[in-house]
């Protein structure tokens, strides 16, 4: 009988030495004994993250409030894909959106580099040749550059020429931003319209008129005070509406490549976007133009354009290439980008 009581008293005191072991004087509350440290992840104030993207801190210390830059490395249709995206409140009147043009070339961390005051951020504008813009530029209601008026397509074997309303994203006086298919009417450059749909000019078929104040219907003036140029259409009125037949416009438009864009949402914000590509050796081969507007979509934007992509793709913030340039690993010299900085 003692030999039985022993054991059990054994057993009593090995069951209470575990129990100690294993609660705290908390509410009676069982925890580990040596609790796991909580992340705590920094959220965005300006918008609500669609999944795979988060608020990025390390390279932002100089952003005032009303500015973020998210960042994204994961999946996105079944593909490796990293892409960074800039958002701002467009009626903080701190911030300024300026598109800058070069008269020669020049690498967009240099646009960055040069520019006085304080720059948040720079990615590369519209499209170009050697030194010449072929998109619009505009700056405080000065155009430097147009949106090209003019190509020459093959037309029943013979070179013939179109005009194309091609994409423009812009800022007005009282800080309404836009995308519109435009076209600059006359002579010069100076008198800009906007179109409700864009030219409907279709390779291999006859041209269309040249656009007018008439033609095509709905035009009317585009007032806008800054602006950039691109092609094509992504989204507009919340809607994808890729319009690059009728802008004429062949970028390696089905297949996965570096990728620029901007646009805006329904609660004022605008948003520049750039995502990584041509990277075989990290497998980050980019994003197709239907990819690239609905990725555009799930952030929220309303209407957006594309700007020039491929190994002119870049993104500068706080003096860092934030993804790696197409022409495999070279920075390319552009002679358009956008700034974003403090007024």
């Amino acid at each position: 009988m003692s030999n039985f009581i022993f054991k059990k008293c054994v057993q009593f005191i090995f069951f209470f030495v575990l129990i100690s072991c294993t609660k705290s004087t908390n509410g009676g509350q069982i925890v580990p004994s040596n609790p796991v440290p909580v992340t705590t992840v920094a959220s965005a104030k300006l918008m609500t993250l669609p999944m795979g993207w988060k608020l990025s801190t390390t390279l932002t210390s100089n952003f005032p409030s009303g500015i973020e830059l998210y960042y994204f490395d994961s999946l996105y249709a079944g593909k490796k894909t990293k892409m960074y995206c800039i958002a701002y409140d467009s009626k903080n009147t701190n911030i300024e959106f300026k598109p800058i043009l070069s008269t020669t070339a020049k690498k967009p961390s240099d646009f960055y580099k040069e520019e006085s005051g304080i720059v948040y951020a720079t990615i590369n504008g519209g499209y170009f040749g050697s030194n010449q813009s072929y998109s619009l530029v505009k700056y405080n209601g000065t155009t430097s550059s147009a949106n090209i008026k003019l190509l020459n397509r093959n037309y029943n074997g013979v070179s013939t020429s179109y005009y194309p309303t091609r994409a423009a994203f812009g800022v007005g006086s009282t800080g309404t931003y836009q995308a519109a298919w435009i076209y600059h009417v006359g002579a010069g450059n100076d008198l800009i319209y906007s179109y409700p749909l864009p030219n409907a000019n279709i390779e291999g078929k006859a041209p269309m008129a040249t656009p007018s104040e008439l033609f095509p219907t709905g035009g009317k003036v585009w007032d806008m005070t800054s602006a950039i140029g691109g092609s094509p259409m992504l989204l507009k009125n919340g809607k994808l509406n890729i319009t690059d037949t009728a802008e004429m416009i062949v970028i390696n438009n089905a297949t996965s490549r570096p990728r620029t864009a901007i646009g805006y949402t329904n609660n004022n914000l605008v948003l520049i976007l750039a995502v990584e590509g041509d990277n075989s050796i990290a497998g980050y081969d980019g994003v197709n133009l239907n990819d690239l507007s609905n990725i555009l979509l799930s952030l929220g934007c309303q209407e957006a354009i594309n700007l020039d992509g491929g190994g002119s793709t870049s993104m500068v913030v706080s003096n860092q290439l934030l993804v790696r340039p197409g022409d495999n690993g070279v920075e390319r010299p552009v002679v358009s980008a956008v700034l974003i900085k403090k007024k």
